[in-house]
């Protein structure tokens, strides 16, 4: 069980690291939170933090999550402890302090430049950094750390990145700038518009098939018999009635 977690801890961190351009040492912000959870599950995260992520780590806090620590009291102080050994950053905060959410939050803004890692329990804060494309998550299961998968965030930038990367910014300028020139962009437009759905069968090939009319010239083979009985009946009778007249002579 303890190879696979470190399989996926592996491979999730090679996705931060080709895409993201993440680096050792590890820059990980914990907060009051993930603190707290680790005294209460025994994890050792100095010294188990680093074997999990396969790479030396810096574990860093700042200076509102101390704040927070201290103003819960007795029940957060072990977990105050924990986090005064880690490095304490410098946040803009330091004359109003905030939450320790919304600390970490501004620490990771535009683009998380520093690459940090998110170590919490909150929820609503996971929440919030899942949002963000970058942002490596950290939480604990009952006594086992977890690497969480890339947000859906960062999958879909990584995959604009790659479609950008295909096509240069300045062909698909020139692109657009020869479609316009050759009045392209206009055409195509039209053509989209102009498509119609697939529908049923031409009405007119349903329609029955008219008889062919007879060219000039010529004429039924029926009409041609009644025309050759008549010009016999005709002969016939013009004969007869020569006969007639040849014996009243």
């Amino acid at each position: 069980m303890k190879l696979t977690r470190q399989k996926h801890a592996k491979k999730n961190i090679g996705f931060y690291k080709h895409n993201f351009q993440f680096r050792e040492p590890f820059q990980v912000l914990l907060d009051g939170t993930f603190c707290q959870a680790a005294l209460r599950n025994k994890i050792q995260i100095r010294e188990q933090l680093p074997g999990y992520l396969g790479g030396a780590t810096q574990l860093c806090t700042s200076r509102c999550v101390l704040k927070e620590l201290e103003s819960l009291g007795k029940a957060l102080y072990g977990a105050k402890l924990i986090a005064q050994t880690f490095q304490v950053l410098n946040c803009s905060h330091h004359k109003d302090p905030v939450s320790g959410s919304a600390c970490l939050l501004s620490m990771i803004e535009e683009g998380n430049p520093h690459h940090f890692f998110i170590a919490t329990q909150d929820q609503d804060l996971a929440n919030k950094v899942k949002k963000k494309a970058g942002v490596p998550l950290l939480f604990i299961i009952q006594n086992t750390m977890v690497l969480d998968k890339p947000s859906p965030k960062s999958l879909a930038f990584v995959q604009k990145l790659q479609t950008d990367q295909l096509v240069p910014e300045h062909q698909k300028q020139s692109i657009v700038q020869l479609k316009e020139k050759e009045g392209l962009a206009k055409q195509e437009g039209e053509k989209r518009r102009k498509r119609k759905r697939a529908g049923g069968p031409n009405p007119l090939s349903c329609l029955k098939k008219k008889k062919k009319k007879t060219q000039v010239g010529q004429e039924p083979s029926a009409e041609k018999k009644k025309r050759r009985i008549r010009k016999r009946n005709r002969v016939k009778t013009e004969a007869v009635q020569s006969v007639q007249k040849n014996e009243e002579e």
